[in-house]
């Protein structure tokens, strides 16, 4: 039996219009765009409009990627969306995209692993593509998070942004003298001891609304940087490689202080680095695969490069993806 590989075909994102920069805040909040900056590196970050729906950021982003790839409707037939803010109690969000993309073969459903869903749903792609249940498929990240903000909470209200990121994945015969390319390998963990740390207030079967985020930013801080090295050097070990190996580290923006301590741990340099959290602030699910494909789209990664990304999210859920690009 011949053996897969789950290999990038293209990439694509798409962001609000609304660009909200720091000074917004300062109007009902006591902070101030410096406080901001020091503490989180972010300046801006997008919103999505009122009648914008984590649905209509996910279908632009998927559309973007599937030209990129060079696919047609007729040939994706697996979507696995990653997001805490869907559309819908039900259906998945996932068969809203499929449907408004014309894909009509298939299957398509929601992850929802908070920040860390993007790589859950990365290793849950490439599992069924590597196993042949699936021959093409859209992996996405969505999120609009400013529908779930405390505005009267300085310390999270400030943190969050909207916008979705997406990548086409494509089952490829794995070549006998050639390297593996796409998932290497996938490091994927959770633990609900820790969901008092970060959590939404809020749901369907608990109290019947929404609710808000709520969020003890000290202990995630710290729980992040540790968990996120282990993990990183557990899915490295998976696919053979090292730190030395890393060209590009593509991971959650959440917080700059987070992503320099997670680089100094691993002992890497920041210019492996790519880092959007400055302009998008975080995006939750969203947030890596809007990452890689901004920086797709500048060219930054090149044949062969080994690329690793890594989340944490509420649960706590977190994890690891090793790629070759």
């Amino acid at each position: 039996m011949t053996e897969l590989d789950a290999v990038i075909e293209g990439t694509g994102h798409f962001l609000p219009s609304n660009v909200i920069d720091n000074t917004h805040f300062e109007s009902f909040l006591d902070t101030s765009d410096e406080w901001i900056q020091s503490r989180t590196g972010i300046r801006t970050r997008c919103f999505a409009a009122e009648n914008e729906t984590t649905s209509d950021l996910a279908i632009a982003a998927c559309a973007e990627a599937m030209k990129n790839a060079g696919a047609g409707p007729e040939d994706i037939d697996l979507i696995v969306l990653a997001t805490s803010t869907p559309d819908y109690t039900f259906p998945a969000t996932a068969t809203l995209v499929q449907n408004a993309l014309g894909i009509r073969q298939g299957f398509a459903f929601d992850i929802q692993a908070v920040c860390s869903g993007f790589v859950f749903a990365l290793a849950s792609a490439s599992s069924f593509l590597q196993t042949g249940a699936a021959t093409r498929a859209l992996v996405v990240g969505a999120e609009t998070f400013s529908r779930i903000l405390d505005w009267k909470d300085r310390s999270t209200c400030i943190l969050f942004g909207d916008g979705a990121g997406a990548v086409v994945l494509a089952a490829q015969p794995r070549g006998k003298s050639q390297p593996r390319r796409g998932i290497l390998a996938s490091d994927v963990k959770s633990d609900g001891r820790y969901r008092e740390l970060l959590y939404v207030n809020g749901g369907v079967s608990k109290t019947g609304t929404v609710g808000h985020l709520t969020m003890k930013g000290k202990e995630v801080f710290r729980h992040a940087v540790s968990k996120l090295a282990v993990s990183t050097n557990a899915a490295l070990d998976q696919a053979g490689l090292t730190t030395s190996d890393v060209d590009w580290v593509v991971p959650h923006q959440a917080n700059v202080r987070i992503l320099n301590a997670l680089m100094s741990r691993l002992g890497l340099e920041n210019e492996k680095l790519v880092s959007t959290v400055a302009t998008q602030g975080n995006t939750s699910a969203a947030s890596i695969p809007l990452a890689l494909s901004m920086a797709n789209s500048k060219n930054l990664f090149q044949d062969g490069d080994i690329v690793v990304s890594q989340a944490i999210g509420g649960g706590f859920a977190w994890g690891t993806c090793v790629m070759r690009w």
